[in-house]
């Protein structure tokens, strides 16, 4: 039976490895269907991404693989189908009901198993797209005491590929997000690196900025500082207040958050060092 998988390597650079590895698809008589490779020259940096097919066993070519490569490669062999996500969210529906279209249009390569409030808000919206709703309120609850369940409620999912958080209003423990490293995607209302934290386009407004944006980026344990995945940005003028603004943002908040899920989705994202290779 034919196979298509997504090969994904990074490993030190050094000379032939393309050729190493092409030669390792030519042995396994496979067809390369697509392929990006990039060198991070300054860290002495490859990473390559290859779309293969053909009739071979995936742990007899990883194994080959390791074999023809650098010592400690990352060798990862993904075999392309719907990833079983959970979306997180507060009050506001623009980024989650964006989300809900576009996988009920089959836009996504996802399974969304569920969504996860901290309000009620959201229960009649998501549940027009026959989702599962779970209000966990963190009213009279520590910190640590709401995570732990909403952790438990998680868990009653089973395997988790991603967690997006599309306008989930509250911030993540260290302890929460160990629990899931580079699988949780947030989107911030603002172009970081500037205006972190709470409430940015108040921030822009009072700075005076002409154009506005929004980044979406894995969390890690520092504020809004997590590797980014995608950006962009819209012009505004003098003439509009910090709610104009917010509102302005929104659609390019969901433009991106949707982006950088898709990108996600599909295997195109590399993490190092706080940074991401993204072969788009």
């Amino acid at each position: 039976m034919t196979k298509y998988y997504r090969v994904l390597i990074d490993c030190k650079d050094e000379k032939g490895l393309v050729y190493k590895i092409s030669k390792a698809f030519y042995d396994f008589g496979l067809n390369v269907e697509n392929n990006r490779e990039f060198v991070d020259a300054q860290n002495g940096k490859f990473f390559m991404r290859s779309e293969v097919s053909g009739k071979f066993d995936p742990l007899a070519l990883e194994a080959e693989l390791h074999l023809v490569l650098p010592a400690r490669a990352n060798i990862r062999l993904i075999e392309p189908k719907p990833k079983r996500i959970v979306l997180m969210a507060t009050k506001e529906s623009h980024c989650l009901g964006d989300i809900l279209i576009r996988h009920e249009a089959n836009e996504l390569e996802a399974e969304i198993i569920g969504v996860i409030s901290n309000y009620e808000t959201l229960r009649n919206l998501v549940e027009k797209f026959e989702i599962p709703y779970v209000h966990v309120s963190h009213e009279g609850l520590q910190r640590a005491e709401h995570e732990e369940r909403i952790l438990t409620e998680l868990e009653k999912f089973g395997h988790i590929d991603y967690i997006v958080l599309a306008k989930y209003m509250r911030i993540l423990t260290p302890e929460f997000v160990a629990h899931f490293d580079e699988r949780i995607i947030n989107i911030h209302h603002s172009f970081l690196p500037a205006f972190i934290g709470a409430n940015p386009y108040k921030q822009a407004y009072d700075r005076g900025v002409k154009i506005i944006g929004a980044t979406a980026h894995f969390v890690n344990n520092n504020l809004d500082e997590g590797p980014i995945i995608a950006q962009d940005i819209i012009p505004i003028n003098h003439t509009m207040d910090w709610k104009a603004m917010r509102n302005a943002g929104r659609d390019v908040e969901k433009v991106v958050l949707a982006k950088a899920l898709k990108l996600a989705l599909e295997d195109k994202i590399f993490v190092y060092a706080n940074k991401t290779v993204i072969f788009d």
